[in-house]
C-alpha cells in the first residue's frame, strides 16, 4: 500500500465537500471524486434517496459522469477518492471501469468490500486490480457519518 499524495489529499477534501452536499439533501454523507493527475473529471455524492435509485451511490454517480467526460467507459489512468470504503457494488464498478487507484477515508464494517469484508479491488481472479490507499482523512469522514446518524436518532 502506498501513501496518499498531495493531490490525493486535495481530492479527498473535494470528496468531503461533496459528502456535505449529500447530508444537506438528507442523503448519507458520502462523496467521491474521479481524477486523472490533477484534473477533476467528476465529483458526486450519494443520491439514492433523491433519485429513488438503489445504485446512486457516490462512486457509481461519479464513475458515470467521469466516463461521459472522457467519452469512454474505461477509466484507466484515473484515481477515485471516496469518503467511505466502497460496498460490493461500488468496488465491482471500480474494477469494471478499470480505475487505477482508490483512495478512501474510513472502513465500512457493514458493507465494505475493499479491505473490511472482502478485497474485491485486489482479487487476483479478476482481470483488473486497483491500488488501494485506505485511511486518508478518516477522522473527517467518520465525523460526518456520526453527525448525520446522530441527528437522525
Amino acid at each position: 500500500m502506498s501513501d496518499a499524495t498531495a493531490t490525493d489529499l486535495r481530492m479527498m477534501e473535494l470528496a468531503l465537500t461533496a459528502a456535505d452536499r449529500a447530508a444537506s439533501l438528507g442523503e448519507v454523507p458520502i462523496g467521491a471524486v474521479v481524477y486523472r493527475g490533477d484534473e477533476v473529471l467528476a465529483e458526486a455524492h450519494n443520491l439514492r434517496e433523491t433519485e429513488a435509485d438503489p445504485t446512486a451511490h457516490a462512486e457509481v454517480v461519479a464513475l458515470r459522469a467521469a466516463a461521459k467526460c472522457v467519452g469512454r467507459w474505461r477509466l484507466d489512468g484515473c484515481s477515485i477518492a471516496v469518503t467511505l470504503e466502497p460496498c460490493p457494488m461500488c468496488a465491482g464498478a471500480l474494477v469494471n471501469a478499470r480505475v487505477e487507484r482508490l483512495v478512501y477515508g474510513v472502513d465500512d464494517p457493514k458493507m465494505g468490500c475493499v479491505r473490511t469484508l472482502g478485497r474485491l479491488c485486489e482479487e487476483p481472479r479478476f482481470n483488473h486490480r486497483l491500488e488501494v490507499i485506505a485511511g486518508v482523512m478518516a477522522e473527517a469522514s467518520v465525523e460526518r457519518l456520526r453527525a448525520f446518524f446522530r441527528a437522525r436518532r
